[in-house]
């Protein structure tokens, strides 16, 4: 008899056999505030109809006029050159994007505008003005050129969420240096590892970062990391918490006494369009990390017209992405598409519940922000403390909401655009990834009818589907494997040096379409709902099941404030299905509650997605950018024991109360 290690290893080797039995019901449609007024290209669905099918039948027109839209010094002679599975786009145009998210602002209205407003734990603030952060990024290029940086090199840049981090990333943009970030939660070795791989010469941290009351020396773990890294010939050092840092002479360096002597005038190098930007790896959860990349023209266009559009900036607009700069989200949606629109970003370094559970709403209120873009493990955490948190709170300057990171489930979509919005601002739900970006899928405020929990449609110029494994199209609501049909502007160029994992990942399925790892399925109005990683689609009885809708359903009983759900190896079934589930405020778990919660499932979905366990948790294992780590509690649910990596994990403690149940 095979053991159920090896069966498991069979179905997931199948895995891409046949369609994905979605369970979810269709959710209601939400039409569109009727007093939200946009400031973007696309104000009706007739509107979007019309530039989407227009995108599609001149797709190099398209992508051109965005561009344009942007500042070039020299133009391209061709828009795309696709030899699948690689692309280049604006082929010969020469720009810098460093000079777009700053210079062009200089001679308008921008130039006093504040770029920056910045808030840490402890109360700490400081506003950087357009100028200012422009006059900060060309003074630390100036350092980087000083310390022997050129164009093409790399650097790390290892930081929490403070203006030097966005200002050692322009800084790299506007010399032609690629950039690596480092989310500062990332242990020694997860940051040597980075560094070696894309060849890191020099690296920017900062004494420590604030996070839940506790200032965490990432100095400490840099020392570790680079302790015997000759190719690492300098590291920049920001000492701003008093740690008393004692700098190696002969390769540290204090910011501050850097800074104090370089110039304030730096001409930004104008550069090829697909000349590299930076590289960004992911988490490695599944064997090595993999280091995407990506390059300036396309990336830069892309960003741009997606933040403009989806999150209707404006020139009042003042716009908080709570995401780490360490994650794809920083870079996008925190530094380098509100900047190109001339927005105001507020950026805070610190848990959003820390010292009291209301901090993120006490910080909306107190910065009168306009625009919040989270991920909805922090949407349903807020949701399972109850509402007199945000009610206590004049939340009215906001006027669209967005959520990021992974699927959010009908029941927090609803108590976000409820309770949050007060039924007034528009939710956008992106989907997208480190590889292809930009936001991919997405309502559009103003413009799309909204479905709670449905990622909604794709924007101009992205031809997605949802197919079977032999290419053909899924039928509406029949689950499949999400692919994007043709290239686009921001897309991963490849993986740092690995051309052939690259083409096997996003290409190895389909050949000419980027296969993106997720589950989806379409409805009747074209809308998509993403159904989690392929990875997290189980086989249960022979039926393939999404467990992202089982945890809907589980979200959907009263009692309950999120869930993942994971599947282990059983011996008749294939697998069976264990549900972590942690529970509304005041609510008790019994024994009584975990058969009323399997019942409900079984009601909301049908008897084949009822969990055949349900185990009670006070809090889920995530990392810091909020994603559920799944993973881990599959190997907790089948081994017992972790044996991958948990260097992204926020709170170590969740997982040992875990073991400690288990056990």
């Amino acid at each position: 008899m095979k053991s159920s290690i090896q069966k498991k290893k069979n179905l997931t080797s199948k895995l891409h056999e046949e369609s994905i039995l979605s369970v979810q019901k269709v959710g209601e449609v939400v039409s569109k505030p009727v007093e939200f007024k946009t400031n973007g290209d696309l104000n009706s669905f007739e509107e979007y109809k019309k530039i989407y099918h227009k995108a599609k039948k001149n797709p190099n027109k398209f992508w051109g006029e965005i561009a344009n839209k942007l500042y070039w010094k020299k133009p391209w002679t061709n828009v795309l050159k696709w030899k699948p599975p690689f692309a280049k786009w604006f082929i010969d145009g020469k720009t810098n994007l460093s000079y777009n998210c700053l210079d062009v602002h200089l001679a308008t209205s921008r130039r006093n505008k504040a770029a920056i407003i910045f808030e840490n734990e402890i109360g700490g603030t400081r506003t950087l003005t357009y100028s200012q952060l422009h006059t900060e990024v060309c003074k630390f290029a100036n350092v980087l050129l000083l310390l022997g940086i050129k164009k093409n090199d790399t650097v790390g840049i290892y930081m929490g969420m403070v203006p030097e981090a966005v200002i050692a990333m322009l800084a790299c943009a506007r010399i032609g240096v690629i950039h690596n970030v480092v989310f500062g939660g990332f242990s020694a070795e997860a940051l040597k590892e980075r560094m070696i791989d894309s060849n890191a010469k020099l690296i920017v941290t900062t004494d420590g970062t604030y996070r839940k009351g506790e200032l965490v020396n990432l100095r400490k773990t840099v020392d570790k990391a680079t302790k015997e890294l000759v190719e690492i010939q300098s590291i920049i050092v920001l000492n701003r918490n008093s740690l008393k840092i004692k700098l190696d002479k002969n390769r540290e360096y204090d910011w501050d006494d850097l800074m104090k002597n370089v110039n304030e005038k730096n001409e930004a190098k104008w550069l090829d369009s697909e000349h590299p930007l930076f590289v960004l790896y992911t988490s490695g959860s599944t064997g090595k990390p993999k280091g995407i990349f990506h390059t300036l023209g396309g990336y830069m266009t892309w960003v741009y017209y997606t933040c403009k559009n989806v999150f209707d900036l404006s020139d009042n607009d003042i716009y908080w992405c709570t995401a780490d700069i360490g994650w794809i989200t920083g870079h996008s949606y925190v530094t380098y598409g509100p900047l190109l629109n001339g927005a105001t970003i507020f950026m805070y370094e610190g848990a959003l519940n820390y010292p009291s559970a209301d901090r993120i709403w006490d910080i909306i209120e107190r910065n009168k922000i306009n625009i919040l873009y989270t991920a909805p493990t922090a949407i349903r955490s807020f949701m399972r403390l109850g509402d007199e948190n945000p009610n206590k709170h004049n939340l009215s300057s906001l006027r669209l909401l967005g959520t990021v990171g992974e699927p959010i489930n009908p029941e927090a979509w609803l108590w976000y655009f409820n309770v949050i919005g007060k039924k007034r601002c528009p939710i956008v739900d992106t989907w997208w990834q480190t590889e292809t970006g930009g936001i991919m899928i997405s309502s559009l405020p103003g413009a799309t009818p909204m479905k709670p929990g449905s990622a909604s449609l794709p924007l101009p110029g992205i031809q997605a589907d949802v197919v079977r494994r032999d290419g053909s199209s899924c039928k509406p609501d029949e689950g499949g494997l999400l692919v994007i049909k043709s290239p686009w502007s921001s897309m991963l160029r490849n993986i740092w040096g690995d051309k052939e994992r690259y083409k096997k990942t996003y290409f190895g399925d389909f050949k000419d379409w980027y296969f993106t790892g997720d589950g989806a399925r379409k409805d009747k109005d074209g809308y998509f709902w993403i159904m989690g990683r392929v990875d997290d689609v189980v086989n249960v009885s022979g039926h393939r099941l999404g467990t992202a809708e089982v945890e809907s359903a589980l979200v959907s009983h009263k009692s309950v404030a999120e869930s993942a759900v994971i599947a282990k190896p059983d011996e008749i079934k294939g697998n069976s299905l264990v549900a972590f589930v942690t529970l509304k405020v005041g609510t008790k778990a019994t024994t009584e509650l975990k058969e009323i919660l399997k019942n409900h499932v079984s009601s909301e979905i049908g008897s084949i997605a009822k969990p055949d366990e349900i185990r009670f948790t006070d809090s889920l294992p995530k990392t810091r950018s909020g994603k559920i780590m799944r993973r881990l509690l599959r190997e907790i649910a089948t081994n017992g024991h972790i044996i991958g990596d948990t260097t992204t994990l926020e709170d170590y403690s969740s997982l040992e109360k875990l073991r400690d149940d288990e056990d």
